[in-house]
């Protein structure tokens, strides 16, 4: 028997006690319920794995709260650019710590700094998009992400990094931008 037909094998009158109420609350609550945690699973798969953002390396950190079950910190993580060998950003952001952030479900503040820079010889992995998304890293479980983009400033030949955080909702004005200029009769490959 499947979830519908148990749906209309339920009488029509009040429901005679709890266990029946709540029996019938379920069958007609699954398909939302499951839908629910489809979309979110979407989500989840969506921010990691339809875009190669590159990936971070943590390089250091400082406590800036103490708690017993894990404390605040602000990291430091390097992302190489995917796209542009020899281009690292640096990236500073809070983490929360206790047991929510041990869980990871946390919101994380919204701050975070950025700081690119050239460290090693300029080679491109083929043509760049004007703008796009370059990493992106998640401060909640699933709603807020804070974004890495990179803009190509062709008149100045130089690569533009702009962070910001966003949520499903609604976004944050807090940025930081950092630039890269590129070596002398190294022009940048646009789409």
């Amino acid at each position: 028997m499947t979830a519908s037909q148990r749906i209309t094998a339920l009488p029509n009158e009040p429901c005679s006690s709890v266990g029946n109420l709540m029996k019938f609350i379920s069958l007609r609550t699954a398909p939302a319920a499951a839908f629910a945690v489809a979309l979110t699973a979407a989500f989840a798969l969506a921010s990691t794995v339809l875009v190669p953002f590159a990936h971070a390396e943590e390089v250091g950190s400082v406590n800036t709260n103490f708690r017993i079950t894990g404390s605040d910190r602000v990291v430091v993580e390097a992302y190489d650019d995917p796209l542009v060998q020899g281009v690292t950003c640096y990236v500073s952001r809070a983490r929360t710590g206790g047991v929510k952030g041990t869980l990871g479900i946390a919101e994380d503040p919204t701050e975070a700094s950025i700081a690119c820079r050239q460290v090693g010889a300029i080679h491109f992995s083929g043509p760049l998009k004007q703008q796009a998304d370059v990493f992106s890293v998640s401060m909640s479980l699933i709603f807020k992400a804070l974004h890495v983009v990179r803009v190509v400033d062709t008149k100045r030949n130089a690569l533009v990094y702009l962070t910001y955080s966003d949520r499903v909702v609604s976004g944050s004005a807090k940025n930081s931008v950092s630039a890269v200029p590129m070596p002398a009769g190294t022009t940048i490959p646009l789409k």
